[in-house]
């Protein structure tokens, strides 16, 4: 069971939680057109981390603040890993991707030492080795708060990207989507397909601005330099706590249905964090734990109604309960590997357990991760993330996307 430290704060989580949610609903019937047209991305009395575009010395993760969208207030904060200490057998490696012909010298990092990055199993000339190794997975976040609060700037997730950026030594582009009541359904559910269609379109530039000797010649002004330089949209991974795990669903299902107008970006996987799913019939676990620590039930309907219009508003709305009779869609077997993460004490997690049941059944890797003695958000959320669960989450999700991520000949075990 949870600490008494936990539950006594539980108690005030939740009581601060309601009444923010009853003064958002309140106000927001004062908003005008033009305000609810651009919306909010972050909430003013939100503890927020700076943005550091220097690589920090206590995890080696760079970050920046970019607004992609000059027509709301959609904005992403990008996090670019340093490349990992070289490996015993990394001169070894080099050795096996260079002709004894070719006089191009092997890669360095700023230790002299070979730079060890993803190396496919083989590749057709050292020119194209230098290529792979410089190209990291791109991991597409976005953070939970019931569509209401948070943002890809809060201390907290910032913190949770950082780590995964570290151990999956991959790009992370942490979305911060447009929040209700300003901007109702489908807003946040839109910025996750634009924000996806945008790290699109910085590949197609970064190639197209390629002349010659790599000079660039049109286009430059718009072509941001971590993911052209540094990103490989074709090993992309959608990840998403709670809420965030319902857009990251939704924007996948896009991806699968309408997979050329998201060209060259490709899907290889998702994570579910706690996903937010709820519907009409109660489970086992939403009776039983209805009253569960931080996020009970009653708040969470509540948060709904901000989201969902009331003219919408509908338990079984299909970006509610993913099993939703006539949701629509392509079929579960299209969707790529989902790894979902549940908690023990999470009145949410029997529907998420249901929904990668149903994608097991046709063939889909869909592995569930239960963590004992944990709370919704617990991986996510400020006050536990130096638990050991919360380390241990993050290590497991690294282990299981690191299947889909790395490349051929160097894929993780599970």
């Amino acid at each position: 069971m949870p600490s008494v430290g936990v539950k006594i704060y539980s108690v005030f989580f939740k009581l601060f939680l309601r009444h923010r949610l009853q003064s958002l609903a309140a106000a927001g019937g004062l908003l005008d057109a033009a305000a609810a047209a651009f919306g909010v991305s972050c909430r003013p009395d939100e503890a927020t981390a700076p943005a550091n575009p220097a690589f920090s010395a206590a995890d080696g993760v760079a970050s920046k603040d970019l607004h992609i969208d000059p027509n709301s207030s959609l904005s992403v904060r990008i996090f670019l890993p340093t490349p990992p200490p070289p490996s015993p057998h990394a001169h070894l490696l080099a050795a096996n991707t260079r002709r004894a012909s070719d006089p191009t010298p092997a890669p360095a990092s700023a230790g002299g030492a070979p730079y060890r990055g993803y190396l496919p199993h083989a590749v057709a000339s050292p020119r194209a080795a230098v290529s792979a190794r410089r190209r990291l997975p791109i991991v597409v976040q976005f953070h939970g708060g019931g569509f209401v609060t948070g943002s890809s700037s809060a201390a907290a997730n910032d913190a949770f990207c950082r780590r995964v950026a570290k151990l999956c030594d991959a790009i992370v582009v942490a979305v911060g989507y447009r929040l209700a009541p300003e901007s109702r359904y489908p807003a946040a559910f839109d910025d996750g397909v634009k924000v996806l269609k945008w790290i699109a379109k910085q590949a197609n530039l970064a190639m197209m601005t390629k002349v010659g000797a790599g000079v660039d010649t049109f286009g430059a002004s718009t072509v941001e330099p971590w993911i052209a330089a540094h990103g490989d949209p074709a090993r992309c991974v959608l990840l998403g706590a709670s809420c965030g795990a319902n857009i990251a669903d939704y924007v996948t299902r896009k991806v699968v249905e309408d997979g050329k107008s998201f060209d060259p970006i490709k899907v290889v996987a998702q994570v579910l964090m706690y996903p937010f799913f709820i519907g009409s019939v109660p489970t086992h676990s939403e009776i039983r734990l209805a009253n569960s620590y931080f996020y009970d039930k009653s708040t969470c309907i509540l948060a709904w109604r901000l989201f969902l219009s009331e003219k919408e508003f509908n338990l079984d709305h299909p970006v509610a309960n993913p099993l939703a009779p006539g949701r629509g869609g392509p079929p579960l077997k299209c969707m790529p590997p989902t790894l979902t993460v549940i908690a023990e004490h999470d009145w949410m997690r029997d529907r998420a357990i249901a929904y990668s049941e149903e994608l097991r059944k046709v063939n889909v890797d869909a592995p569930v991760l239960d963590y004992k003695d944990t709370v919704h958000e617990f991986a996510t959320l400020d006050v536990f993330l130096k638990t050991p669960q919360a380390q241990a989450c993050a290590e497991d999700i690294a282990i299981w996307m690191k299947k889909y991520i790395s490349l051929r000949g160097h894929e993780f075990s599970y």
